[in-house]
Order: structure tokens, then sequence, then C-alpha cells
């Protein structure tokens, strides 16, 4: 008996499955998730794809479409309306008899420029903050045109300013908003003709949006993370912002530990370029020293995967770091970054090249650090140096080649083991 009775309730589960199975058409399907589109958008190829799904794959760096493999000359997102008519039409005349959960509503339908306006205008004193904000960051996702749109609106980036301001990110049900906040502030300041205005308004205001930046960066997506930073580096114009950025508790070695621990390549270049920007003050050089900037930055150079520009801004942070005496004896006494400094030197690009070779000749040539030239001296860098100047570098880069070598030269002279020292390129030797 209890064996019928199994086979009878497998036989119920199959006819269960079988009565809720619904064939999908496949232009309904995401080509990216296969799943059904909620709100398809269109590139510039022509292809469609639900709108998650696409703004990830840019959001990764890509500039192709992922059907067709084309290289993108738009990444404006264009909502298919049509599309999302039928696929609204279908799932109402497809949807099988009501269970006990009621099925997930499709979203409301992209905004006019009248209801964005209307929600920009009223987003202060809104009582559904968070779905507001939703809606007008969809809307500055979908085109260039919105984004200029929306900057064009009066008060409304003063108003976001002023959200960011008074919203606590200590908060964990404050962090959501935030991340909608600074993602569409961001690219509603990138578009703005006030963009200095606005900016002198956030320093006026003794930078009280500096604590809800902190708390995105620390806990938001990457997306957000990025246009954090990205706030940030527009807003430390002036030495007052940098020592106000640069003295919040814990935030710079929050941002190099990012750099090791982050994998997207747009999130590292966007911290390392701020990093750049904010080096520009010798008391934040100083501060990046001190929270062991130079071991951030070797790991960095070190790995494997990096992206050209990320290797560059790299490379010129370390640069700036070797501007002063603090930063060249941080580096010499170092010798992992001078070892990556030496390898990235080559086969990365001109510019991560003219990077190096300049750090080397401020170490070597500039304050003859004999730390430094016992490293390059092991590395093999004397005939790696006559390498780059064979390479069709910058006549600058050429200049400090012959300078590091000439010193290397005088100083094998003093040490018979070096003087002996025969490669397939001393042949080449410019002097």
């Amino acid at each position: 008996m209890i064996h019928t009775r199994t086979l009878s309730s497998a036989s119920e589960r199959k006819m269960g499955r079988d009565d809720l199975y619904i064939t999908v058409p496949s232009f309904f399907r995401c080509p990216i998730s296969l799943d059904v589109m909620t709100s398809p958008v269109s590139l510039c190829t022509g292809v469609t794809y639900d709108r998650s799904s696409i703004q990830r794959w840019l959001d990764g760096g890509n500039n192709t479409c992922p059907a067709t493999m084309q290289v993108l000359s738009s990444t404006d997102l264009v909502p298919n309306l049509t599309l999302q008519r039928l696929i609204r039409n279908w799932s109402d005349s497809a949807q099988p008899a009501p269970l006990s959960s009621p099925p997930p509503l499709l979203p409301d339908p992209p905004l006019s420029r009248d209801d964005a306006l209307a929600l920009a205008k009223s987003l202060s004193s809104s009582s559904c903050l968070e779905t507001s904000l939703k809606r007008l960051a969809d809307f500055s996702a979908e085109s260039e045109d919105n984004r200029i749109f929306l900057a064009k609106i009066e008060g409304f980036a003063e108003a976001l300013l002023h959200l960011m301001s008074r919203l606590d990110g200590k908060l964990e049900r404050s962090v959501g908003s935030l991340e909608l906040i600074v993602r569409v502030f961001e690219q509603v300041l990138a578009k703005s003709d006030n963009r200095d205005k606005i900016i002198s308004l956030a320093a006026s205001q003794d930078l009280r949006c500096l604590s809800s930046l902190q708390a995105v960066v620390d806990r938001g997506a990457v997306e957000s993370k990025i246009a954090s930073v990205k706030i940030l580096e527009s807003v430390a114009v002036t030495e007052e912002p940098k020592a106000a950025i640069a003295e919040i508790d814990g935030f710079l070695s929050r941002l190099l530990e990012l750099t090791i621990l982050e994998t997207d390549q747009n999130l590292i270049e966007s911290i390392v370029s701020f990093l750049i920007h904010l080096a520009g003050q010798k008391r934040a050089r100083i501060k990046l020293l001190d929270l062991g900037a130079v071991k951030s930055l070797s790991e960095l150079l070190a790995a494997p995967r990096s992206a050209v520009s990320v290797t560059e801004k790299a490379l010129k942070l370390v640069e700036m770091i070797s501007s002063c005496r603090e930063g060249r004896e941080a580096l010499s006494s170092y010798e992992r970054c001078i070892e990556t400094v030496l390898q990235r030197a080559f086969k990365v690009s001109a510019v991560a090249t003219e990077h190096a070779v300049t750090i080397l000749w401020g170490l070597c040539c500039a304050a003859e650090d004999e730390r430094t030239m016992a490293v390059v001296r092991r590395c093999s860098g004397v005939p790696r140096l006559l390498v780059v100047m064979q390479s069709g570098c910058s006549p600058a880069v050429r200049r400090m080649c012959g300078d590091l070598l000439r010193v290397f030269r005088v100083s094998s002279r003093s040490q018979p083991c070096l003087s002996n020292y025969e490669t397939k390129t001393t042949h080449i030797m410019p002097f």
C-alpha cells in the first residue's frame, strides 16, 4: 500500500509540473541571462537585452555587444517599449491559475521627461525616497541625453548633495538610498554647467557628505563605489578638502586595501586615480606612506592580470611618492617594489615605461641610492635598460636610460665582479 501511494504521489507531481510548464518565446529571453526580460533595452547594434544584465556587462568594462561582439559606438540603452508590451501581454495570457503567492509584477514603464522633472523637483519632500531615486537612476542610466537633461534641472544637484549630507551612512538602512544618490549625483555632476558652483557648495558645507561617501565605499556595490570615488576626486580640488579627506579615520587605508582585494579593474583604476589626485599634497603623500602604500602598490604592480591603465596609474603614484625624501627612503627599503617597477618598465606601454624609468632615474641618479642600485644590478637591470633604449622610446626616456647606464658603469669599475659582466646587449652601450 505504501508503494502504491508513493507511485501515485510521484505521478501527481509530474502532472503538476506538466500543468505548470509554459513555452517561452525565444525573443522574450535575454541573450545573457536567458531569463524572460523584465526591462528590455536595445543597444546601438539592434540587439535587445534585459537592463540589469547588459548594465552589468557594460559596468565590467566591456565595450562590445555580447551577441554580435561588435564594438559599440554608443553605450546608450534605449527602452524597447514594444517588446515590453508584448511580454506583458504574453505574461498575462500565459499566467497559470492563481497560486498561494501572487506572480512578480513587471517594472513600471520608463520615465518620461515630464515625470523625471516632477520627481526631481519633489525629491526632498518625497515620501518614497528610495523608489523615486531608483526611477531617476534608471532614467539617468538610459542615455547621455537623459543625464544632460537632469543636470540642467535647477536645484537638482544641490538637492542630491543635501540628501547625501543628511542621511546617516552609519545606518544600514540608509546605504541603499545613498548608493542611488551618489550614482545619480556623479552622473549629473559630470554633465553640469555649474560643476564648480556645486563643488564649492559641498566645500562650504564643511564636507558633511564625506561620511556618506565613506559608507558607500565601505559597503556599497562596485558601481556605487566607483561613483563615490569619482565624486571625492571632483571635490578634492583645493588643499582644504584634500586634507579633510586624508584625515578621515581609516578611509585611505580602506582604499589601499580595496586595490588588493577587489578584482574590478574600473574600481581599482578609479581608486588609484583618486590617490594620485590626493598625493599632489605632500601631507597626503606622507599619510599614504605611513599606511603602507609602497607595499600595496607593489602587490598591485605584481598582479598578473592588471589592466594596462591600472599599471600606468600605479606607476604614476609610485613616481609621485618618490618625489619626496620620505618616499625615496620607503621605496629603497622595500626591494620588492623596485623589482616590480623594473619588471613593469617592459612590455606594458610607453607610458608605463616612462614612469618606471623616471622612478629608477630619481632613485639611482638624483638620489644615488645604493640599495636601489644593488636591486637593479641583481635583477639584470642594465641589459634591460639597454633594450629600452633600442625600443623606440621617447627622447626623455632615452636620456634617463643613458644617465642610468653611466651611473652603473661608473659603479661597476669599483666592483671587479661586475667589470667583466658580458651580455648579448653590451655592444650597444651608448658611451
